[in-house]
């Protein structure tokens, strides 16, 4: 639960803006966090209990302007509340602080190495990601963990985090037909989640695979047909009835 010392009186999340109206100045801050939550979207098919958005605001004070994230996920909360679903997400309604922020870095440096990660270590957001694809000397990846109230770099790509049941790293690959560095989900081996367009890529092979199997199996029922018939055939020109072998 939340401890704030928060007025009486409180908005809701439908009388508070959805963002801070700041446009993203690199496609990548959608496409990241985009290519994330669609793999959650076949991970967790049968889940309602998540939330992953996207240049979402989250509301921790009525009369402050909310922190906008390229990306979070939380845990707990409603997957839809309404056909209308969330405009923003508010800390007083959810009762929910994200488990999981992501942050990308773009052209125009937006502080997410200092006050950016000062701001959600003391919001409680166990893991803070932020990630950067320009570094030479660093690695492109720093995934930083709550510990005791303060933020520690865990080392590693990918890194296993233990309370959502998923690892998160990056590494080349192919989406939306460029292909580059991404960020990926991760099985407790170190396994990469596949992509939507892999994942149906695979059921493509798995069925074509099937398909070639059945028609090799009728080739060979075609095939034995045809080598009785010819056996029958050579019985009956030696003058025995194939049917009364026994």
């Amino acid at each position: 639960m939340l401890e704030y010392n928060l007025p009486r009186y409180l908005p809701s999340a439908e009388e508070l803006p959805d963002s801070d109206e700041t446009p993203v100045d690199n496609e990548l801050q959608e496409l990241i966090p985009g290519l994330l939550k669609a793999i959650l979207l076949i991970l967790w098919s049968e889940r309602m209990d998540w939330l992953f958005a996207i240049d979402m605001g989250i509301y921790y004070h009525p009369d402050k302007p909310p922190i906008v994230p390229d990306g979070f996920l939380s845990l707990g909360v409603e997957r839809f509340y309404d056909e209308e679903l969330r405009p923003s997400y508010v800390l007083w309604d959810e009762n929910v602080v994200p488990i999981f922020v992501l942050e990308v870095v773009s052209q125009n440096y937006r502080k997410e190495y200092t006050t950016k990660l000062d701001e959600y270590e003391a919001l409680g957001v166990l893991y803070y990601v932020i990630y950067s694809s320009r570094r030479r000397r660093k690695p492109h990846l720093e995934v930083h963990k709550l510990v005791n109230g303060k933020y520690e770099l865990q080392e590693g790509n990918p890194v296993w985090l233990p309370e959502i049941g998923l690892g998160i790293g990056c590494e080349r690959g192919n989406y939306c037909g460029v292909m580059r560095e991404w960020m990926y989900w991760y099985d407790e081996q170190g396994q990469r989640y596949l992509t939507p367009a892999e994942q149906i890529k695979q059921e493509v092979q798995r069925a074509q695979q099937e398909a070639q199997r059945a028609q090799q199996e009728t080739q060979r029922a075609q095939q034995a047909e045809e080598r009785v018939q010819q056996l029958t055939e050579q019985l009956r020109a030696l003058g025995i009835d194939p049917d009364n072998l026994g």
